[in-house]
């Protein structure tokens, strides 16, 4: 009965969103109603009533979901994906609209300003964005003055990423950068992503470069924290450039990856609108295949050595469960809930119960890397 009560209230959700909000949404600028929703989201946090009232429409638990990874207790494997909380705005409801985990940032070591405007844009037809944003954020300073005493509810990580400007280009600004910003936080949050991956950033991406990389680490590794650290990957890098990343990361401080961030190639198959702006990185459906073969990949070939985070192109329960039978032991999204509505991550949730069960397992865990098995 209580199920039933779930899918009925999410598929009323799901039609007032797609009918009404999405058609409104949808004729604005993106980064308008983006900066709106987190304005919402604030005051939905910002008090015990509107929190449990937000709980009412769009929470969902469930025991098999429950997870103990690194250390770390994950209520469902369902997370918000860094770039979407850039200044750490909304955590106090993410856990309301069902969230297992958050992620915020990515924070840098200076305020950043990004990239200037348009810097994102909607591909309707691909089910994906355009994201330009060039690591918009507050920065290490106070973001983390900000989140030093507040509790959690869920897992938080923390998304650190290199300044995005020409004085971080060089290779010792750079890291420097980077160290910085991990020292704010290290008594902040639950784990770190090191984004080495954002494709709008001023340089490039110049720690997929194994030596690089090598010395990045090396000096993170400094830094006394016992949290778990992931390395949040492109999706577009060569088998034999994720060999030398893994290689490296054995070396290091380093539990697992995020796979993935946005995509820059524009020959994606997926991709259906032409003369799309050759600025940004895509999300969405045009990259849950890339996705989904980097976590197969990195799987097979590390032997749960590492613990996978899976992102891209989650619009459905399937998507995720595609994931985590591929050997994603969590799943992270933003796009999938912008085209499909907040109550997307409650419907997933209870739709992954129910291939649990289709699949005759007990818990979620059961499921990581079940396709290779």
């Amino acid at each position: 009965m209580k199920n039933f009560f779930f899918a009925i209230r999410n598929k009323i959700t799901k039609s007032f969103y797609k009918l009404i909000f999405k058609k409104i949404f949808f004729i604005i600028d993106p980064e308008v109603v983006h900066d709106r929703i987190i304005k919402v989201g604030q005051f939905l946090g910002s008090n015990f009533l509107t929190r449990e009232i937000t709980k009412l429409f769009f929470y969902y638990s469930h025991k098999n979901l429950k997870q103990n990874i690194l250390g770390i207790d994950f209520p469902n494997p369902i997370g918000l994906a860094g770039g979407f909380d850039k200044n750490a705005q909304i955590t106090d409801i993410l856990p309301s609209i069902g969230f297992g985990f958050m992620e915020v940032g990515s924070i840098t070591g200076a305020p950043c300003e990004g990239n200037s405007k348009p810097r994102l844009w909607r591909l309707k037809k691909s089910r994906g964005l355009i994201v330009y944003y060039g690591l918009k954020n507050e920065g290490s300073e106070k973001l983390s003055n900000k989140l030093q005493k507040k509790s959690f509810k869920i897992p938080l990580g923390i998304n650190i990423a290199k300044t995005n400007n020409k004085e971080t280009v060089e290779l010792e600004a750079g890291i420097s950068d980077y160290q910085k910003a991990f020292k704010k936080f290290t008594e902040i949050g639950d784990y770190f992503t090191i984004n080495i991956s954002c494709p709008n950033a001023f340089g490039g991406q110049p720690f997929t470069n194994p030596a690089y990389l090598d010395v990045l680490l090396t000096r993170i590794d400094k830094i006394l924290t016992k949290k778990p650290v992931f390395l949040k990957i492109s999706p577009d890098l060569t088998e034999r450039e994720i060999d030398k990343i893994i290689e490296i990361s054995k070396k290091h401080h380093v539990n697992g990856f995020i796979c993935t961030n946005l995509t820059k190639r524009r020959d994606n198959k997926n991709i259906v609108e032409n003369n799309i702006s050759e600025k940004g990185g895509i999300s969405g459906k045009v990259i849950s295949e890339l996705s989904n073969n980097l976590i197969s990949y990195i799987y097979k070939k590390t032997k749960r050595n590492f613990v996978i985070i899976g992102c891209g192109g989650v619009f459905t329960a399937e998507d995720a469960y595609i994931k985590i039978k591929a050997g994603a032991s969590l799943v992270q999204l933003i796009t999938g809930m912008i085209f499909e509505g907040p109550q997307l991550i409650s419907t997933i949730n209870q739709g992954l119960v129910k291939l649990l069960k289709k699949d005759g397992l007990n818990n979620i865990s059961e499921a990581v890397g079940l396709s290779h098995k």
